[in-house]
């Protein structure tokens, strides 16, 4: 009896053991990309002229979401999209300045867990490569508590803060380590450029996984700063749109509309919202078609970066079963960074700098490392790393198409990404591209990574109470299912806010009255129907209401508060 009950137990444990071997095998490596201050039409498999081959093949092997929504704001985005949660309840609910709010620390809390410390607890290997900008302190000899590696990631390279040069990144950094584009002891290219360090950095290591833990999956983070100011790229990619853009915003708006009426994102009964400048008052309109020229060409270059980490998984046999998610910060940058001339241009030459000197500064005045200083203002021709500028309104509305508004409002514009998913161990063949139409959030993120994984997601961590998710898992629109969403979805952004539930949208401006539009027939939100559905508008304000004070976004207007020193924003 003794000798049965032990084989009976034996077999159990074999078999227990194998099932979870096996499963283990087979659970999907994830990768998830995303840009900087991209537009919803900027892919070609979303309505654009610019060249993504790459982007636009994953997108036919796999599912677009049309309704896909982030935070429109890169800091606010990120500490979402990492942790499952509204921005305000990880800590970010505005930037990186503590605000003297639960919800506005500027720093990644300890009520959150990321989703590299939630995978490597179900034994996923973690990287990241990009921007990091969920972290306040930025002093490797400080406090770093909130810097990638000490949240979740084995491995790190990227920039810990949001901004700079493409080909002199401040805050370039490996593990906890600040280096240079010329001390890094492990990536030596023939020329710098950043967009290609981090696609590069990313295949070393997929292809170190491979050799290090063949039996583990992994998860990797990949943050591109593309298309984000200042305006740099290479010649080599600048030269393949030379002219494409010198007819300005007006044909380049009506040839992404006809485009995505083509391909289905443009609804016949919506009306796009009108262009925000006139062509014909631009001054000088050869600088401007350059910064579209160059705008083009940094998303060009990412996506030939994303191509070679195709390659990289296919070569490894991977590329089956990584889940990749692809999608965008927030909407077009209208900012006028470097647009206008400068006052504070220094008159002194600068000293070139040495291979260990960090750049100083995130934004001009600043200088290259071979002592030039930067330059912007109208007539300076982005690209080279002593130009210095953003690509302005009117193609950020170019960007937004058919949407109003941009980055920082929560209106269509600044909301709205494209999210690709490709899987082909996980997503039929028979959706490949096709459409998954009802909304989807950033905090659906975590709990697609949860729900594909198996990983647990905590309630502990590290002696800690953690948060809920507030996502719900996109698995079933990958198989042409309902999301099961419960609640609606919520913004709030520099007193910007919104509510989206269903087919309905309430949303405002900071100081502005509530509008409300029915999106299935007005996705641009052209039609307020506030006055025509009080009611509605009523019940929808009740739920933001709820949900504000909730989440921690109370009080609001924090984000222009006084810090936890009592200094007060200008």
């Amino acid at each position: 009896m003794t000798r049965n009950r032990f084989r009976s137990g034996f077999l159990f444990l074999f078999a227990l053991l194998w099932t979870i071997s096996s499963f283990a095998a087979t659970r999907p490596n994830i990768l998830l990309i995303m840009s900087d201050d991209m537009g919803y039409s900027d892919l070609g498999c979303y309505g654009s002229g610019i060249q993504t081959p790459n982007l636009d093949s994953l997108a036919k092997g796999g599912v677009r979401f049309t309704q896909f929504y982030n935070m429109g704001r890169c800091c606010p985005t990120r500490a979402s999209l990492l942790t499952g949660l509204y921005p305000h309840q990880a800590g970010i609910g505005h930037m990186m300045e503590d605000r003297g709010h639960v919800g506005y620390r500027g720093n990644l809390n300890q009520s959150c867990a990321t989703i590299a410390e939630v995978m490597r607890t179900g034994g996923y290997r973690t990287y990241m490569c990009g921007k990091w900008h969920v972290a306040r302190f930025l002093n490797p000899k400080g406090d770093i508590s909130n810097w990638p590696v000490q949240r979740g990631f084995e491995k790190f390279y990227g920039t810990v803060n949001g901004g700079g040069s493409f080909y002199d990144p401040t805050s370039l950094c490996r593990q906890n380590t600040f280096i240079t584009p010329e001390n890094d002891p492990e990536y030596k290219p023939a020329k710098f450029y950043y967009t290609e360090a981090l696609s590069d950095n990313a295949v070393r290591f997929i292809d170190q996984h491979k050799k290090e833990s063949p039996d583990k999956p992994f998860f990797m983070y990949l943050a591109y700063t593309a298309a984000h100011w200042p305006m740099h790229a290479l010649e080599k990619d600048i030269a393949k749109y030379k002219g494409k853009f010198d007819s300005g915003y007006e044909p380049a708006r009506k040839a992404r509309i006809e485009k995505m009426k083509e391909l289905g994102l443009f609804d016949s009964k919506w009306t796009a919202a009108p262009t925000a400048l006139d062509w014909d008052k631009v001054e000088n309109k050869a600088w401007e078609a350059r910064c579209m020229e160059v705008y083009a060409a940094m998303i060009d270059n990412m996506d030939q970066g994303i191509g070679r980490i195709l390659t990289q998984l296919k070569k490894d046999g991977q590329l089956d079963n990584t889940l990749i998610f692809f999608l965008q910060d927030n909407g077009g940058c209208a900012e006028n960074m470097g647009r206008t001339a400068p006052t504070d241009q220094p008159t002194t030459k600068p000293k070139p700098f040495g291979p260990n000197d960090l750049q100083p500064n995130i934004w001009p005045p600043m200088q290259t490392r071979d002592g030039r200083w930067v330059r912007r203002g109208p007539g300076v021709m982005p690209g080279p790393e002593d130009t210095y500028m953003g690509y302005g309104q009117g193609w950020a509305n170019v960007s937004n198409t058919p949407f109003r508004e941009y980055k920082h409002w929560v209106h269509e514009g600044g909301i709205s990404t494209p999210l690709i998913a490709h899987w082909p161990a996980g997503i039929p063949k028979s959706r490949d591209g096709k459409f998954a139409t009802e909304p989807g959030h950033l905090i659906d993120i975590m709990a697609t990574c949860v729900d594909v994984s198996g990983v647990k997601y905590p309630t502990e961590l590290n002696g800690n109470k953690i948060k809920p998710m507030e996502g719900v898992s996109l698995l079933p629109a990958f198989k042409g299912g309902s999301i099961k969403r419960k609640e609606p979805i919520f913004w709030e952004h520099e007193a910007n806010r919104a509510v989206r539930d269903g087919k309905w949208k309430l949303v405002a401006k900071e100081n502005q009255p509530w509008e409300l539009y029915n999106m299935e027939v007005d996705r641009p939100e052209m039609h307020n129907l506030a006055a025509k559905k009080p009611k509605k508008a009523k019940e929808m304000a009740a739920q933001w209401d709820a949900w504000a004070a909730r989440a921690d976004v109370l009080p609001l207007g924090a984000w222009k508060e006084g810090d936890a020193k009592g200094k007060r924003k200008k």
